[in-house]
């Protein structure tokens, strides 16, 4: 017999911004696993189970949460944000992967979230109005010669760089090394946006230019997202300024 298995994302925070969708998968699961602090956004009914986890345990948790589903059970996984941006819908799948035959008979859906990039980006304007990307400067699963070579070469394109995980206490040096070699192929008055908690009571968003950008203003709770050589700050007087890429782009040397 096997269950189900449903990979929910709760959003940045707020509970307005959890979808209809998600709040549909919670109310039908019995069994959710995940990092508490999410866990802890979640009322749950006496007949459902909550098992929390730190949060670097994203592997051990699938391999959890794939046992009770291949017993029979309804389980979710669930992560802040969008659960399929550098969270647990990609360690579900390796774990499935790389699991006994049972794991590939569990029925698996993965319910979308918004992701911080745009709750960041509404919160500003439309800074991801053209062409952009994502990247986490976390080198806990990939070499940080990588991520240099990944910002090089986005910045280089053209892409406006949301980035993730940004600064910890154990990674407190990455993020300046990431101004720094984008300031080298980047204008100085690039806009940079510090986006913390994008839709809780605690939310702080910023707006700096690259040269400007100070790394001591972020934790592992903002998003930052860079513009790109076309971004634009438009200034309105008492109002907040609003950020956006234009939707255009003439490409370099035009």
């Amino acid at each position: 017999m096997s269950g189900r298995l449903t990979v929910i994302g709760l959003g940045p925070g707020n509970a307005d911004q959890v979808t209809p969708e998600a709040s549909r998968a919670v109310a039908e699961a019995k069994f959710f696993y995940g990092y508490k602090p999410y866990l802890d956004r979640l009322e749950l009914r006496p007949d459902q189970t909550r098992v929390a986890s730190d949060n670097r345990e994203e592997l051990a948790r699938s391999k959890d949460a794939l046992i009770k589903a291949a017993e029979g059970h309804d389980v979710a996984v669930v992560s802040g944000g969008d659960p399929g941006v550098f969270a647990m819908a990609a360690a579900v799948c390796e774990a499935i992967e790389a699991g006994p035959a049972e794991w590939r008979a569990v029925d698996v859906a993965v319910v979308p979230g918004i992701t911080a990039m745009l709750a960041v980006a509404a919160r500003i304007g439309a800074p991801l109005g053209h062409d952009f990307c994502a990247i986490s400067l976390s080198d806990n699963l990939k070499p940080w010669e990588l991520i240099e070579l990944r910002l090089l070469a986005a910045a280089g394109a053209g892409f406006v760089i949301a980035l993730y995980n940004p600064i910890s206490k154990a990674r407190p040096w990455q993020l300046g090394r990431a101004f720094e070699c984008l300031t080298a192929i980047l204008p100085g008055t690039t806009p940079v946006i510090f986006g913390r908690a994008a839709g809780r009571p605690d939310e702080r968003i910023e707006v700096f230019l690259l040269a400007d950008a100070d790394a001591e203003k972020a934790d592992m709770a903002t998003c930052i997202i860079i513009g790109s050589p076309e971004t634009r700050i438009i200034r309105r007087g008492e109002r907040p300024s609003l950020v956006y890429t234009p939707r255009s782009a003439t490409g370099p040397g035009k």
